[in-house]
Protein backbone atom coordinates (compact mmCIF):
# COMPACT_ATOMS: atom_id res chain seq x y z
CA UNK A 1 0.00 0.00 0.00
CA UNK A 2 1.64 3.46 -0.83
CA UNK A 3 1.64 6.10 1.68
CA UNK A 4 -0.22 9.49 1.85
CA UNK A 5 1.36 11.61 -1.75
CA UNK A 6 1.52 15.72 -1.79
CA UNK A 7 2.25 17.98 -4.53
CA UNK A 8 5.03 20.23 -3.86
CA UNK A 9 6.76 22.89 -5.27
CA UNK A 10 10.28 24.22 -5.12
CA UNK A 11 12.96 25.95 -6.55
CA UNK A 12 16.32 24.01 -6.19
CA UNK A 13 19.60 26.06 -7.58
CA UNK A 14 17.01 28.55 -9.15
CA UNK A 15 14.98 25.89 -11.29
CA UNK A 16 11.44 25.35 -10.16
CA UNK A 17 10.26 21.89 -9.74
CA UNK A 18 6.78 20.31 -9.06
CA UNK A 19 6.91 16.84 -7.74
CA UNK A 20 4.39 14.45 -5.89
CA UNK A 21 6.08 13.16 -3.10
CA UNK A 22 5.03 10.45 -0.34
CA UNK A 23 4.64 12.38 3.00
CA UNK A 24 7.27 10.70 4.84
CA UNK A 25 10.05 11.18 2.56
CA UNK A 26 13.10 12.67 3.56
CA UNK A 27 15.00 16.00 1.97
CA UNK A 28 17.69 14.41 1.20
CA UNK A 29 16.17 11.43 -0.54
CA UNK A 30 13.69 13.66 -2.49
CA UNK A 31 16.90 15.60 -3.65
CA UNK A 32 19.29 12.55 -4.42
CA UNK A 33 16.34 10.22 -5.87
CA UNK A 34 13.63 12.25 -7.38
CA UNK A 35 15.57 14.77 -8.65
CA UNK A 36 19.12 12.97 -8.89
CA UNK A 37 21.26 15.94 -6.94
CA UNK A 38 23.48 13.25 -5.41
CA UNK A 39 25.94 16.38 -4.33
CA UNK A 40 24.22 15.99 -0.91
CA UNK A 41 25.51 13.23 0.97
CA UNK A 42 23.60 10.75 3.20
CA UNK A 43 26.30 10.56 6.60
CA UNK A 44 24.58 9.73 9.94
CA UNK A 45 21.26 10.40 8.74
CA UNK A 46 20.67 11.73 12.31
CA UNK A 47 21.69 15.81 11.41
CA UNK A 48 25.36 14.86 13.57
CA UNK A 49 27.80 14.96 10.64
CA UNK A 50 26.63 18.03 8.45
CA UNK A 51 27.14 15.76 5.26
CA UNK A 52 23.51 16.67 4.22
CA UNK A 53 23.42 20.78 4.61
CA UNK A 54 21.75 22.72 2.28
CA UNK A 55 20.40 26.11 2.04
CA UNK A 56 17.02 26.50 2.51
CA UNK A 57 16.14 30.23 2.31
CA UNK A 58 19.57 31.03 2.81
CA UNK A 59 19.90 29.74 6.32
CA UNK A 60 21.62 26.18 6.18
CA UNK A 61 19.56 22.79 7.29
CA UNK A 62 20.27 19.33 7.81
CA UNK A 63 18.13 17.57 4.52
CA UNK A 64 18.48 14.31 6.57
CA UNK A 65 15.78 15.75 9.32
CA UNK A 66 13.42 17.19 7.15
CA UNK A 67 10.46 15.58 5.01
CA UNK A 68 10.27 17.01 1.12
CA UNK A 69 7.16 18.59 2.13
CA UNK A 70 8.15 20.72 4.51
CA UNK A 71 9.65 22.16 1.97
CA UNK A 72 7.01 23.21 -0.16
CA UNK A 73 7.58 26.64 -1.77
CA UNK A 74 10.86 27.26 -1.12
CA UNK A 75 14.15 27.94 -2.47
CA UNK A 76 16.98 25.67 -2.09
CA UNK A 77 20.84 25.69 -3.00
CA UNK A 78 22.11 22.61 -3.00
CA UNK A 79 26.44 22.23 -3.39
CA UNK A 80 25.45 21.87 -7.07
CA UNK A 81 24.13 25.37 -7.39
CA UNK A 82 27.13 26.93 -5.74
CA UNK A 83 28.92 27.13 -9.25
CA UNK A 84 27.90 29.41 -11.95
CA UNK A 85 28.04 28.87 -15.32
CA UNK A 86 30.63 26.22 -14.90
CA UNK A 87 32.92 28.42 -12.88
CA UNK A 88 33.84 27.10 -9.17
CA UNK A 89 32.56 29.55 -6.98
CA UNK A 90 35.30 31.81 -4.85
CA UNK A 91 34.33 29.59 -2.04
CA UNK A 92 34.34 26.42 -3.97
CA UNK A 93 38.29 27.72 -5.62
CA UNK A 94 39.03 28.98 -2.04
CA UNK A 95 38.89 24.95 -1.10
CA UNK A 96 40.53 23.78 -3.86
CA UNK A 97 43.68 26.16 -3.40
CA UNK A 98 43.83 25.70 0.72
CA UNK A 99 43.16 21.52 0.16
CA UNK A 100 40.16 21.96 2.20
CA UNK A 101 38.72 18.64 1.71
CA UNK A 102 40.97 15.42 1.14
CA UNK A 103 37.88 12.23 0.83
CA UNK A 104 35.49 14.78 -0.48
CA UNK A 105 31.94 13.20 1.86
CA UNK A 106 32.11 15.98 4.09
CA UNK A 107 32.66 18.86 1.74
CA UNK A 108 29.27 19.80 0.02
CA UNK A 109 28.45 19.99 4.15
CA UNK A 110 31.16 22.53 4.50
CA UNK A 111 30.43 24.28 1.44
CA UNK A 112 26.82 25.17 2.04
CA UNK A 113 27.82 25.93 5.66
CA UNK A 114 30.12 28.11 4.66
CA UNK A 115 28.11 29.95 1.77
CA UNK A 116 25.89 31.12 4.32
CA UNK A 117 28.35 32.29 6.66
CA UNK A 118 29.87 34.28 3.84
CA UNK A 119 26.71 36.10 2.98
CA UNK A 120 25.05 36.97 6.50
CA UNK A 121 28.96 37.76 8.05
CA UNK A 122 31.21 38.84 5.72
CA UNK A 123 33.29 40.23 8.07
CA UNK A 124 33.58 36.86 10.24
CA UNK A 125 37.01 36.23 12.28
CA UNK A 126 38.05 32.97 12.76
CA UNK A 127 36.67 32.24 15.99
CA UNK A 128 33.44 32.56 14.13
CA UNK A 129 34.33 30.64 11.37
CA UNK A 130 35.17 27.64 13.62
CA UNK A 131 32.13 28.23 15.67
CA UNK A 132 29.63 27.82 12.36
CA UNK A 133 31.69 25.05 11.49
CA UNK A 134 31.56 22.79 14.59
CA UNK A 135 28.56 21.47 13.15
CA UNK A 136 30.00 19.76 10.35
CA UNK A 137 32.23 16.72 11.00
CA UNK A 138 35.43 15.55 8.65
CA UNK A 139 37.60 12.68 9.66
CA UNK A 140 40.12 13.48 7.40
CA UNK A 141 41.23 17.41 6.97
CA UNK A 142 41.98 18.03 10.67
CA UNK A 143 39.89 21.41 9.67
CA UNK A 144 42.65 23.82 9.58
CA UNK A 145 42.52 24.33 5.80
CA UNK A 146 38.88 24.18 5.65
CA UNK A 147 39.30 27.15 7.69
CA UNK A 148 42.22 28.79 5.64
CA UNK A 149 39.70 27.94 2.47
CA UNK A 150 36.61 29.70 4.32
CA UNK A 151 39.22 32.87 5.38
CA UNK A 152 40.70 33.10 2.24
CA UNK A 153 36.93 32.89 0.78
CA UNK A 154 35.69 35.80 2.59
CA UNK A 155 38.52 38.03 1.98
CA UNK A 156 38.33 37.25 -1.70
CA UNK A 157 34.19 38.38 -1.27
CA UNK A 158 35.20 41.17 0.06
CA UNK A 159 37.62 42.47 -2.33
CA UNK A 160 35.41 41.30 -5.44
CA UNK A 161 32.19 43.59 -3.67
CA UNK A 162 34.47 46.26 -2.82
CA UNK A 163 35.65 46.38 -6.43
CA UNK A 164 31.86 45.66 -7.92
CA UNK A 165 31.11 48.72 -5.62
CA UNK A 166 33.91 51.22 -6.88
CA UNK A 167 32.41 50.21 -10.41
CA UNK A 168 29.31 51.29 -9.73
Amino acid sequence: MAGIQRIIRIRVNGVPYERTVEVRKLLVDFLRQDLHLTGTHVGCEHGVCGACTVLLNGESVRSCLMFAVQVDGADLVTVEGLARDGELSVLQRAFWEHHGLQCGFCTPGFLTTARELIERTPLAIKEEIRETLAGNLCRCTGYQTIVEAVEDALAKSQQEASEKQSRS
